[in-house]
């Protein structure tokens, strides 16, 4: 049995829902998000809230009835707020640039790095080594930001890398000269 499935979702007043069949429209001031439910998975809107429930009893449809439920919820705080994730550059000479729709970053490689940022993501460079990547879908904002810090995940040893804001790096401790 889900017991997140059953909880309600509460919509805000700025932030419209349209239940049609298997698909789910949800429009705010972010943006608009679409989303097909599985087979057995039926979305119903009353007044200001949105219940998901299960109409189909097999273990599979229990699992899928709260992955709706969460992914619903997600989208319509995403629609009304928005999501956010930070990276930080760390390492001598490491920096990003934001020129139109294309992130530049120089990771100490022998040549610069383009990223062609999605056009519903949001990205915003400040001190050349703080970057912000914001919008309403919060899988797309994750896998953007996952994408920019694979380029140089942070390394043990000196710290240097693109990493998450407040991520913690355990550091390992370098070769030492062997004394005779």
């Amino acid at each position: 049995m889900s017991r997140i499935g059953f909880k309600p979702i509460l919509v805000p007043d700025k932030v419209k829902v349209t239940v049609a069949g298997p698909k789910v429209n949800i429009e705010g001031p972010r943006g608009k998000l679409a989303h097909t439910l599985p087979t057995g998975i039926e979305a119903a809107l009353d007044g200001k809230t949105l219940n998901v429930t299960n109409a189909g009893g097999t273990r599979q449809h229990k699992a899928l009835h709260g992955l709706s439920r969460s992914l619903l919820a997600n989208y319509v705080q995403g629609a009304n707020e928005g999501f956010a994730k930070k990276l930080e550059i760390q390492g001598v000479g490491f920096k990003a640039a934001l020129q139109g729709k294309v992130l530049n970053l120089s990771l100490g490689f022998s040549h610069p790095i383009n990223y062609n940022v999605p056009d519903d993501i949001k990205v915003t460079v400040t001190d050349n080594t703080n970057i912000l990547v914001e919008g309403a879908d919060k899988q797309k904002v994750g896998a953007v930001a996952a994408d920019i810090r694979a380029y140089y995940p942070p390394e043990p040893y000196k710290g240097k890398g693109v990493r998450y804001a407040g991520e913690q790096i355990i550091r390992k401790e370098g070769k030492t000269a062997q004394s005779k």
